[in-house]
């Protein structure tokens, strides 16, 4: 298996390790900086004023799988009150487990006694991820924003307007920095891209930005907290190891594969090696 070291830390922490997205986004005197990417998120259609942090470990989660989840109520602009789930998305029965959490966010609004006279009046429910490594294969396209709700199959009316799903696939939002239109593709941008940045670019000079980077400076981290980044950024890189070394090696089986079947035809050796990138020694032997 590849024993690559991993990358020397920069003068920012990198968003997308779980300390990192935690410490951003996840405590109280930052939480300014959550609303203001949700509201981006949503375009819109949803305008958050306040939100609090609810519990964000679940009894029974497996460790792996709670590490970055917010559950979050929010408060909009009229008043409304919602709940939101932010989390990091990881591969693996993904759509399910999306489900499964919301499906707890709305059975847990259940009162124990008189459910005639709370009338299932449910409170709004959105699950918002973001997918560093994986994508949904919703589409075939290019697109990185995915915006679901129920609704009809046939005529595509919505059919329940207060359950949605906001996937953000972060490796197919290739836009470079002179591409950045609004501040949901700075969002974006930063989250992929800060980690290699020795300062904060002239175009994004604005307050919530500016909080943003200074936050995730690494000197400006506790020694505590410097040891908690350093250990995380271990984790996703020793993750990202085994992940190549897989995708390698069910590579090189395909190949193993199609050559056999070519030298089950008589096809010459060396075309086979042309064809598949295997040695010719390697060839001769299956």
């Amino acid at each position: 298996m590849p024993d690559n070291k991993p990358p020397v830390t920069g003068k920012y922490i990198d968003p997308l390790v779980d300390f990192a997205f935690k410490k951003i986004f996840g405590s109280e005197p930052n939480k300014d900086l959550l609303i203001a990417f949700l509201n981006e998120v949503f375009r819109g259609r949803k305008y958050i004023i306040d939100l609090v942090y609810n519990k964000n470990e679940h009894p029974g989660d497996l460790k792996d799988e709670g590490a970055a989840i917010f559950d979050l109520l929010c408060t909009g602009e009229n008043g409304e009150k919602f709940l939101i789930e932010v989390q990091r998305g990881r591969q693996g029965n993904f759509k399910e487990r999306a489900l499964f959490y919301t499906s707890r966010l709305i059975s847990d609004q259940a009162p124990k006694g008189k459910r005639s006279e709370w009338a299932y009046n449910l409170t709004e429910v959105y699950l918002v991820a973001l997918l560093e490594d994986f994508t949904l294969q919703i589409s075939n396209g290019n697109e990185y924003l995915h915006d679901i709700c129920l609704c009809n199959r046939e005529t595509g009316e919505i059919f329940y307007d207060k359950l949605g799903y906001i996937y953000l696939e972060l490796n197919k939002f290739v836009k470079e920095d002179t591409e950045l239109e609004t501040d949901l593709d700075k969002w974006l941008y930063i989250l992929k891209n800060m980690s290699r940045m020795d300062k904060i670019p002239a175009y994004l000079r604005k307050p919530i930005f500016e909080k943003l980077f200074s936050i995730a400076e690494y000197t400006n981290l506790t020694k505590e907290e410097k040891t908690m980044y350093d250990s995380s950024m271990k984790y996703k890189w020793d993750n990202k190891n085994v992940l190549d070394y897989a995708l390698k090696e069910a590579k090189l089986e395909e190949a193993r594969a199609i050559a056999r079947e070519l030298k089950k035809e008589g096809l010459d050796i060396a075309f086979i090696a042309r064809t598949t990138k295997l040695a010719i020694e390697e060839i001769e032997k299956l």
